[in-house]
Parts: structure tokens; sequence; C-alpha cells
């Protein structure tokens, strides 16, 4: 059984982390697998949209701490592993411009929820939990949730998740801002591809623009990101796709357009 499955179907390419038996806890070799799949959908043009999720009743419980255990390493050899190994996920996600959706199915602790907080969007299931919990087994949050954290749900509120490892449930996680909508169990997985289809078959180079300018723009001021966007305003407008959006919008074709 592959601990990571990989799948495109509909212009929507699923990651499915395939550890149902350790709550789809990772190893470095399940991490590192992840990165090249997220590469892959990058480089694809077939993928519009990209669904990650866990297999069973877990979403990801984070590192495998008794696979930890059994690779024990001095310190410095630890931090290179970190490096080389589970960051590569977070840089390829910061690489990657098409839409990224995490389908949270089950608990995501620790670095878990690290790396649902690193996916444009969530959605979670109703059973659902979410937990930095980190600080529970003497640890700090190794794969970004300091960074991630507090530009979601602001620094007070992350800082209190982050010093008491304290459960999220799913309705929670909506009103502070963790995730953008809460399903039944049976039907998160079709809302999931329901969304990720309906984005899909928008006009890919404007989706991924808009993404783009959207992280970009955290980082820069209102000028510099005004004439940023005026250049991709330029280059979008030149596309087939566009082209055929715009008309299909005046014609009041509502609906009719499907990307190439």
């Amino acid at each position: 059984m592959n601990e990571l499955e990989y799948e495109v179907a509909e212009h929507v390419a699923t990651i499915r982390l395939n550890r149902p038996e350790k709550r789809n806890a990772f190893t470095f070799e399940m991490v590192d697998a992840w990165a090249d799949r997220l590469l892959e959908a990058q480089a694809d043009p077939l993928v519009r949209a990209i669904v990650v999720t866990g297999a069973g009743k877990g979403f990801c419980s984070g590192i495998d701490l008794s696979w930890v255990a059994e690779h024990e390493q001095k310190p410095l050899e630890f931090k290179q592993a970190l490096t080389d190994h589970i960051h590569r996920v977070p840089l390829a996600l910061e690489n990657v411009d098409k839409p990224v959706i995490a389908a949270i199915n089950g608990d995501a602790m620790g670095a878990g929820l690290d790396m649902a907080l690193m996916c444009d969007l969530r959605l979670i299931s109703d059973n659902a939990r979410l937990a930095m919990s980190y600080v529970k087994v003497g640890l700090v949050p190794g794969d970004g949730g300091c960074w991630l954290l507090p530009r979601l749900v602001g620094m007070p509120k992350a800082l209190e998740l982050l010093w008491t490892g304290d459960m999220v449930a799913a309705d929670q996680a909506v009103e502070i801002g963790l995730v953008n909508s809460v399903h039944d169990s049976e039907g998160l997985m079709d809302a999931t591809y329901t969304l990720a289809r309906r984005i899909a078959a928008a006009p890919p180079v404007a989706v991924r623009m808009i993404k783009r300018t959207a992280y970009q723009s955290q980082r820069l001021d209102l000028r510099t990101s005004l004439d940023l966007i005026s250049s991709h305003m330029g280059v979008v407008r030149s596309t087939a796709d566009s082209v055929e959006a715009y008309r299909a919008f005046s014609e009041k074709r509502v609906g009719e357009f499907v990307g190439r």
C-alpha cells in the first residue's frame, strides 16, 4: 500500500495521506513524496486545483514520533533533516500558484495542522478537531505554525493555541478563521470536490495570477501591489480563456465558459 496516493481527475489532483493505522502520521519519506507530488501538480497543465486529504478517520497527526525515536539524531543533524525533508512541503507550496484545498476529514494535530494551514482553503468535517499540540510533548512548532497561525487568527489567539495546545472543534475553527466551512463527515469530500471543480473551471491563468497577487501583496505596499496587478492584468487579458470568459459574460451565457 502506498503511504501517499496521488491521482488526477477532472483537472483536480488529489494528494491523500495513506497511513490510517497511524492517523496518517508522516515520515521523512512521506513528506518527500508529498513535496514531489505538489511540484508534479504544479508542472502538469491538466491540473488546475489540488486537494489534500487523509485516508481513514484522521487527516494527519503530524510527524510519526515513534519513527523519529528510531532515527535519533544530534541537534544539528535533526535541524538539517527538517530542512531537507519536512520543510520541503511548505517551500513547495510557496511555489505552487494553483489553488490548494485541504479536506480535513479528521483530527489534524501538530505538524498535521501546520500542513493544513499551508493550504489556501480548508474545509473540515464536523467531527474533526485541530490542535497545535507541540507544547504537550515539549516541542516547538516545526513546520511553519508560528508563521502561519498568527496570520489567520491574530497573534493573541495564535499564542493561546500554541501555548496551551488546546483542541479546537470544527465549529470554533470556523468562528476564529482557521477553516472556511464545516460539513458533515459524509458530505465533506463532495463539498470539497464541488468547490475544487468550480475553481478549476475558471480561466486558469487568471486563477493563478489572483493567488500570486494575493499572497505577494501581503508583503507589499499598496502602490507596488497596484503596479504588480496592472502588469498581471495586461498578461491575463491576452489569453484565449480570458477572451472567451469575457465574451460569455457579455453575451449572458452564464456558466457556459469551461476552460481549455
